[in-house]
C-alpha cells in the first residue's frame, strides 16, 4: 500500500495523544499525579491538542474532505464511523476535565470524568486499528495483532510524553519512567510477533483464484491490464524491497524501543537527576522510530488487487 503521510501523522499524533489522556486520567484516578491544576490542564491540553492535530491530518486523504461528516452516520458497520463517533464521544468529557483544571475548580465530577476520558482513548484507539484489522483484501492487516499494536504503541508512547511533561514541571515520580519502561517492552514484543507472523504467511489467494483458471494449472498473465500506471497501482501496488524492509525493521527497534528503553533504565538507576533530559532523548528517537514503524506498516500490506497486476499471491 502507498503509505500516505496525512495518514502516517493522524495515527502517531492521535495515538500518542490518546496515550497520553489515558496515562494522566489512570494516574489522576488514582492519585499519582501532582497537586498542580495548571500541570494537569497543560498535559490534557497536549493530549488534546495532538488529537485534534491527527483527526484534522486524516481528512487531508480524503477526496472530498467537506463530506468526512457523512462518515459519522455508518457507525453501525463502518470501523472508520466508529473512531469518528468515539473521538467525538471522548472531547466531551475530556474537555470539561481539561476546564475544570484549568479555572482550579475540584469537583466529584473530575473523577469520573477522568475515567470516562481514559475509557474513551482506549475505545478510541482500538477502532483506528480494527479500520485496518477488518480488512479482509490485506492480509499484513487482517490480524488481532493490529489493534493491538496500535494500543500498545499509544501507551508506550503517550507514557512517555506524560513523564516529560511532569520532569520539566519539577516533579520526576518513578512510575513514569517504569510505565514507560513496560509499555515500550509490551510494545517491542508485539511488534516482532507481529512481523515474524506476516513474514510466516505466503497467502492464501493466488493469481489461479482470482481468475478463475486455476483448473488450467499455473496461470501466468501475457500482458498487463494498463499500458501505464493507474490508481489500484498507485495506491494498492506499493512495494517496498525486502532488504530495505529489514533495514527499516532494525531502525524501528533501535529508535522506537531500544533507545528509549535504555533512557528509562538510565533514569531508574540515576534518580530523578537528568530526568527531563533523559525523557526528552527518549521522545526525539521514539518520534523518528514511530514514524519508521507507521510508514513500514502501509509499505509492507499488499492488495488482494495485485493479484491481476503481476503478484502470484496475496
Amino acid at each position: 500500500m502507498h503509505p500516505a503521510y496525512s495518514v502516517i501523522l493522524f495515527t502517531t499524533a492521535s495515538g500518542a495523544g490518546y496515550g497520553l489522556m489515558f496515562w494522566l486520567s489512570v494516574a489522576y484516578a488514582l492519585g499519582l499525579t501532582p497537586n498542580s491544576p495548571f500541570v494537569l490542564f497543560v498535559a490534557m491540553a497536549l493530549a488534546l491538542l495532538l488529537i485534534t492535530i491527527g483527526l484534522i491530518s486524516s481528512t487531508l486523504h480524503l477526496g472530498r474532505p467537506e463530506r468526512a461528516m457523512g462518515a459519522f452516520s455508518q457507525w453501525r458497520s463502518s470501523w472508520l464511523s466508529r473512531e469518528g463517533v468515539a473521538a467525538i464521544a471522548t472531547y466531551m468529557p475530556s474537555g470539561l476535565l481539561a476546564l475544570l483544571w484549568l479555572i482550579g475548580v475540584e469537583s466529584s465530577l473530575t473523577i469520573p470524568l477522568a475515567i470516562l476520558s481514559a475509557v474513551g482513548a482506549v475505545i478510541t484507539v482500538y477502532c483506528t486499528g480494527m479500520i485496518y484489522a477488518s480488512l479482509r483484501t490485506i492480509r499484513q492487516w487482517y490480524l488481532g495483532l493490529v489493534p493491538a499494536n496500535y494500543l500498545a504503541l499509544a501507551a508506550a508512547t503517550g507514557a512517555l510524553l506524560l513523564g516529560f511533561l511532569l520532569a520539566a514541571f519539577g516533579y520526576a515520580p518513578a512510575w513514569t519512567a517504569t510505565v514507560s519502561l513496560l509499555g515500550l517492552a509490551v510494545a517491542a514484543a508485539l511488534k516482532v510477533h507481529y512481523w515474524q507472523t506476516i513474514d510466516a504467511d505466503l497467502g492464501q489467494y493466488t493469481v489461479e483464484m482470482a481468475t478463475g483458471l486455476g483448473h488450467l494449472g499455473r496461470v501466468k498473465p501475457l500482458d498487463p491490464p494498463h499500458t501505464r500506471p493507474n490508481f489500484v497501482m498507485r495506491e494498492m501496488g506499493y512495494e517496498v524491497a525486502r532488504k530495505h524492509t529489514e533495514k527499516l525493521r532494525r531502525l524501528v527497534v533501535a529508535f522506537l524501543f531500544a533507545a528509549p528503553g535504555l533512557s528509562m533504565l538510565l533514569l531508574l538507576t540515576v534518580g530523578g537527576w537528568g530526568a527531563t533530559l533523559f525523557f526528552l532523548l527518549a521522545i526525539v528517537c521514539a518520534s523518528v522510530g514511530i514514524l519508521t514503524e507507521r510508514w513500514l506498516f502501509f509499505a509492507e500490506a499488499r492488495h488482494v488487487s495485485m493479484l491481476f497486476y503481476g503478484s502470484a499471491r496475496a
